[in-house]
């Protein structure tokens, strides 16, 4: 069974065809500048046969359609027709506390995500398009939405709730809801399968760093803390997001650089994080080479960076008596050996024994970087959102689920 899998952004898709059950990924690809002079489409079908196409495209409509071309053409296509695809999944940012799982598409979902956009603006109507291009499309096939916030909706009251006057919760829904769902679920499970350990028996702590980054507190197989708030702005120091910040503070800045409410929200999310401390880039790498060369600045980015994520895991630690493995994914904690033997040196203290020789220069390979006998285990494991979409998609299809 052929599941399509959409992640649209405000002004592009990404994609991937999957054959389901056996989770073999046909085809991939991301449409970019949709909207704007000279589209671009970059595809790659899973031999390795690759092409790129230059055309404006007006919607999110034409960029599924172009997708759909190139997934049936003669040249790159990876089948013969667009009816072949029997679903296709979602990726939708935000859910508010409308639904607890993956859901099928249906008039009263959509409605319940229209109510949703005042709590991610950005990103839940590029992903409403993309429901809208696609059923219009596909009118008979089967849409599913998998939502960021979801696996989070396990979190305790006690954890989610802000210190607010509980009727401004009640009026507004303003509380923590977490982000980067599907990514830590999906190391989690694939943790406990490395560790060959039941999930419902293992405390975790999953880190998702990237230029956008949270951590997660999973209990038992749920999410029971994370870092990231009602928006994506809370919590670790990201590549342009402040992190947890003193409201106080924020007050102060916007009283004297005369900041809107607008520019107050631009400065937290674009001009702060590693980018606003290092002065040098959001990027990871550039700030790393610049510490190279003595530039303290970027050192002290680094410095302050290494340290929140230290400080989120201990604490989680902590909320749940004890952990049984950290895991480290997303493109920096993928991709940074530095950072991964920078945080988990630290906690030799609990037991957890750290090959250096494993990590050295490993880069994207899902391994276990601690010792066989350390009590507390530390992995590196690649993420695949998008392939949790499509289990979830193919579950619901599959057994004529509203929801899973």
């Amino acid at each position: 069974m052929k599941v399509l899998v959409l992640n649209c952004g405000s002004s592009s898709i990404k994609y991937q065809l999957f054959d389901m059950p056996n989770e073999e990924v046909l085809a991939k690809g991301l449409v970019e500048k949709i909207k704007l002079p000279g589209s671009i489409i970059t595809h790659k079908r899973n031999d390795d046969v690759k092409t790129q196409i230059v055309k404006d495209l007006k919607d999110h409509k034409d960029g599924i359609a172009i997708v759909l071309d190139l997934l049936t053409s003669e040249d790159f296509g990876s089948m013969k027709d667009i009816h072949e695809i029997k679903a296709v999944g979602h990726r939708v940012v935000h859910a508010g506390e409308a639904f607890g799982g993956s859901v099928r598409i249906s008039d009263k979902v959509i409605e319940a995500l229209k109510d949703c956009i005042e709590l991610a603006p950005l990103h839940n109507p590029a992903n409403l398009e993309g429901i809208y291009a696609a059923t219009a499309i596909l009118p008979h096939v089967p849409q599913v939405g998998v939502f960021d916030t979801a696996f989070h909706q396990t979190m305790p009251e006690y954890v989610f709730q802000y210190g607010i006057p509980y009727e401004i919760y009640e009026k507004y829904k303003v509380r923590r809801y977490g982000f980067h769902g599907s990514s830590h679920k999906f190391v989690s499970r694939r943790a406990a399968e490395m560790l060959n350990k039941p999930i419902e028996n293992l405390k975790i702590i999953t880190c998702h760093l990237g230029n956008g980054a949270s951590i997660a507190a999973v209990k038992y197989g749920k999410s029971f803390d994370t870092s990231m708030g009602m928006t994506p702005v809370e919590g670790l120091i990201m590549g342009t997001r402040v992190g947890d910040f003193d409201l106080g503070a924020a007050c102060f800045i916007a009283e004297k650089e005369h900041l809107t409410i607008d520019g107050l929200n631009n400065f937290v999310n674009k001009k702060c994080g590693v980018q606003g401390v290092s002065g040098v880039s959001s990027d990871m790498r550039d700030v790393e080479s610049a510490a190279e060369e003595s530039n303290k600045r970027a050192q002290l980015a680094l410095d302050m960076y290494y340290y929140r994520v230290i400080k989120y895991i201990g604490a989680y630690a902590g909320a749940m008596g004890g952990v049984d493995a950290i895991v480290f994914t997303g493109g920096i904690g993928e991709n940074d050996p530095v950072l991964r033997e920078k945080v988990c040196e630290y906690f030799g203290f609990i037991g957890l024994k750290f090959n250096k020789e494993i990590n050295k220069g490993l880069r994207g390979k899902d391994t276990i970087l601690t010792e066989s006998d350390s009590e507390v285990a530390a992995l590196l494991i690649c993420t695949n959102e998008e392939l949790v979409i499509s289990r979830d998609t193919y579950t619901i299809v599959t057994n004529n689920l509203e929801s899973c």
